[in-house]
């Protein structure tokens, strides 16, 4: 499965670990950047190209990290087609894909340490969308609004 991962300063260091422990995982992993700590960097510059390619399906799922999360959060819900939540438990990092269809985990580098974020994203990687029909009837309410 190929993923894509992308952080800014603030979760530079975080997705340095969890692209190395994806690769030990057996994911194919694309880094879309940061590629060096800049403290001057902005998370758009990096999350919003992943959030495209996971629109686009160039990579299957997304994993993007800032400082809190909340910022990529905000910038890859702008992209089409892309459906992000910032994470902080088991339960919602699998439920956001079995019921919501989540295409992109987003977790905060300072507020989410090493081994609760490998536990989050392999929770999200090995989800599927279930697709009753209860939560395709609220997904198909979310993709006409992205038409608006």
């Amino acid at each position: 499965m190929k993923i894509g991962i992308a952080a800014d300063h603030g979760g530079f260091e975080l997705k340095e670990v969890l692209a190395s422990f994806l690769r030990t995982q057996h994911y194919d992993v694309q880094d879309f950047g940061a590629f060096g700590l800049d403290p001057t960097d902005d998370y758009p510059d990096m999350v919003v190209p992943l959030a495209r390619a996971v629109a686009a399906g160039e990579v299957v799922r997304g994993i993007a990290v800032c400082g809190s999360g909340v910022g990529a959060s905000i910038a890859a819900n702008k992209v089409t087609g892309v459906r992000a939540a910032l994470v902080h438990d088991y339960f919602s990092a699998h439920q956001g894909v079995e019921d919501d269809d989540m295409n992109l985990l987003c977790l905060g580098g300072r507020v989410t340490g090493n081994e609760m974020a490998k536990e989050l994203i392999l929770a999200f990687l090995k989800a599927n969308y279930i697709g009753a029909e209860r939560h395709q009837r609220r997904l198909d309410k979310v993709h006409r609004l992205e038409k608006e």
